[in-house]
């Protein structure tokens, strides 16, 4: 598509609705099993399959999980909020309705602040967090003449977090994705897994003159499943519709969907309005009423949040923004580090260890902190003999931490002691490596002696090998410029 200029006069109006799967054990509003992964049709009931008689009953749990989001989004809570049904046909939505919140969501008026690439911020409204619960799954590549139904995926608690048209460009709505998922794995709220479908995404998009204040005629992108794509579909949309406008065409209001392939969208049905779904209160659920005591509850077990923690982590240690942010975006990591932070003698040492060293053992496995075997009161240990120079940082990554992890219910430095890594003390003996080693390079410590001092690095690394790496690098690098006195 050539756009030439055209775009530029153009302004980006978008809202996105974020759907986030609960990661509960049960589903909204039976006792299935929600888990992801099973064989189709496993985690099905009466009330997933709709049959006659089969009542709902809805989980408290969902209940919680929403609040915490809602606080997290500095929404206000809705204390009585109600469920309605929203009334149409697929094949996968056994009931022909769904159950959902449309005159009272559980959270309104909210707000998130985002941080762009060049170090602004911006704030971006939050419109309403209601419940709902998920359809099933329609198949169509199985069989030649048939499309199949899995129901596992009906009833499954959703919360759609609806955000107000304040985004303005498609880093700005990659940004807003980013942090909600962020916080839902921080809360504990959802696994935030966009391939699993755990968190999808759509986009509301329409684009105006510079300068109007009206809305132009929007068009929904449905089902986006990763940030890039969130992006890409904003972008090829925004350029759709400014060269249709720009054209003498009109938008007409649609659903749309987006091809990962091509990065195009196309166009799936024209969009409904609120009054094809024929909304009313379900009579078969009582209204929700969340006390001030439980809503106090609530707040009370809330964390803290991943762009505090980032905050503090800057503010008390001085470390990068980009480091504090591993800590702040991995629940997993940073309960690590306060796990091991009170045995530590210097956290910010405990710090330099997790994202540099203990970072490059994980990746080189494949795996988390929470599958290392190395436990943070142990990791701590470590730290601190290398910290005390009775241990090289080398040899405690090398060979350490490797027969820890063997061997898990150990004494730190017992084991150190037992395998002989500790550093040797003997400095009769460091100074007969010395002395070796200086007589085996005699022109490069005459070189020395005139002026250059590059060479001490080799000294030092060639007494280190014969040490076998069980010595003090500083203190030998200070015997050796004794003895070159």
């Amino acid at each position: 598509m050539s756009l030439g200029t055209e775009p530029n006069k153009f302004e980006l109006v978008s809202g996105l609705e974020i759907h986030v799967q609960l990661n509960t054990n049960t589903k909204i509003f039976s006792a299935d099993r929600a888990s992801f992964g099973a064989l189709p049709n496993q985690n099905i009931s009466a009330v997933s399959l709709a049959l006659p008689g089969a009542l709902p009953k809805l989980n408290k749990e969902v209940v919680a999980k929403a609040v915490r989001i809602g606080l997290a989004l500095n929404c206000t809570i809705n204390q009585l909020n109600y469920f309605d049904r929203k009334n149409y046909f697929y094949a996968d939505l056994p009931k022909g309705y769904q159950i959902t919140q449309d005159n009272q969501p559980i959270c309104i008026n909210g707000f998130l602040e985002v941080e762009l690439a060049d170090g602004s911020s911006k704030k971006i409204g939050i419109n309403r967090i209601h419940l709902e619960e998920d359809a099933g799954k329609s198949i169509h590549d199985q069989d030649e003449n048939y499309s199949l139904v899995d129901l596992n995926r009906a009833g499954v608690p959703l919360i759609e977090i609806v955000t107000e048209p304040d985004i303005r460009t498609a880093e700005e709505a990659s940004a807003l994705l980013s942090e909600i998922r962020k916080l839902v794995r921080h809360l504990n709220v959802s696994d935030g897994n966009m391939e699993e479908g755990s968190l999808r995404c759509d986009a509301n998009i329409s684009i105006r003159p510079f300068g109007e204040t009206e809305f132009g005629t929007r068009c929904e992108v449905k089902n986006l499943n990763s940030m890039r794509n969130v992006r890409r579909a904003i972008d090829f949309e925004f350029g759709r519709q400014a060269e249709v406008i720009s054209s003498g065409g009109k938008i007409i209001q649609s659903t749309l969907n987006f091809d990962a392939d091509k990065g195009t969208t196309s166009p799936m049905r024209t969009k409904e309005e609120a009054n094809d779904y024929r909304y009313f209160a379900d009579p078969d659920l009582q209204p929700i009423q969340i006390s001030d005591e439980w809503l106090a509850e609530i707040k009370s077990t809330m964390p803290t949040l991943p762009n505090e923690i980032s905050k503090q982590l800057v503010a008390e240690f001085k470390i990068s923004k980009a480091d504090a942010a591993l800590f702040a975006e991995d629940i997993d990591l940073l309960n690590y580090f306060n796990s091991a932070s009170p045995s530590v003698n210097h956290k910010k040492t405990l710090i330099n260890w997790l994202i540099g060293p203990v970072r490059a053992l994980l990746s080189e496995k494949g795996i988390g902190i929470v599958d290392f075997k190395v436990k943070p009161g142990q990791l701590a240990e470590v730290i601190n003999l290398v910290d005390d120079k009775k241990l090289t940082q080398q040899i405690a990554i090398q060979q350490l931490l490797p027969e820890i992890e063997k061997q898990e219910a150990v004494n730190v430095a017992d084991l150190a002691g037992s395998l002989n890594l500790l550093i040797s003390d003997n400095g009769d003996e460091l100074t007969a490596f010395i002395d070796e080693v200086l007589n085996k390079y005699a022109p490069q410590v005459e070189a020395y002696k005139k002026g250059k001092k590059g060479v001490l690095g080799l000294f030092v690394g060639d007494v280190m090998k014969m040490a076998k790496g069980k010595a003090d690098a500083k203190k030998i690098n200070e015997l050796i410029i004794e003895k070159l006195k």
